[in-house]
């Protein structure tokens, strides 16, 4: 037995995650400004909501997809009790997704996986951080079919996450990304 297929079988999904050989077309895009902007928004939105009665969830946690698929955004956030899959470590009641967006996705897949993120019930807030640009697409859950749509653009916007009493500038989700190497417009200095 393979060390994949044993984790499968004890219901390891982030065990099988870590084993399991990437494809070049399943290799995680971004570097190092899509890690740096992922982690300046998890430090900001966690020094928010700690001491609450939400989980935030880093770079590992896949959420279920309609149609019983998954996907593993850069950020998730639950705002209660965490309910996962059968035996796995698959959220299922995902509150707030955070993704960073490098500039090497496939727009179809991107679209495709927004789409999947606003199909979830639990969803009220879905967040896209762009690192090729600084530029912030905010979706807010209005009613079962209306989401509310902002763009973040400038270095003085501030993201008002409503759902989790929280707001983070965008200043502070570009901090230290450097202009000269990532490409960025100037509005993304600190």
């Amino acid at each position: 037995m393979t060390e994949t297929s044993a984790a499968v079988q004890r219901g390891n999904a982030s065990e099988t995650l870590k084993h399991r050989p990437l494809q070049p077309s399943q290799k995680p895009s971004g570097g190092r400004w899509n890690s740096l902007i992922a982690t300046n928004t998890a430090i900001a939105i966690g020094s928010r909501i700690h001491g609450s009665k939400s989980e935030i969830y880093v770079n590992g946690m896949c959420v279920e997809l309609q149609k019983g698929s998954t996907s593993c955004p850069s950020i998730v956030i639950v705002n209660g009790e965490p309910k996962f899959a059968e035996n796995r470590e698959i959220l299922q009641n995902p509150t707030v997704i955070v993704e960073t967006i490098a500039n090497d996705v496939d727009p179809l897949g991107r679209a495709e996986k927004l789409e999947g993120y606003l199909a979830l019930p639990s969803i009220k807030e879905c967040i896209l951080v762009r690192s090729d640009q600084m530029r912030i697409e905010h979706y807010a859950r209005q009613n079962a079919k209306q989401w509310l749509y902002k763009i973040y653009d400038e270095r003085d916007d501030v993201v008002s996450i409503d759902t989790l009493n929280c707001k983070v500038s965008v200043a502070e989700i570009y901090a230290k990304v450097d202009l000269k190497l990532s490409g960025l417009s100037s509005r993304a200095i600190n």
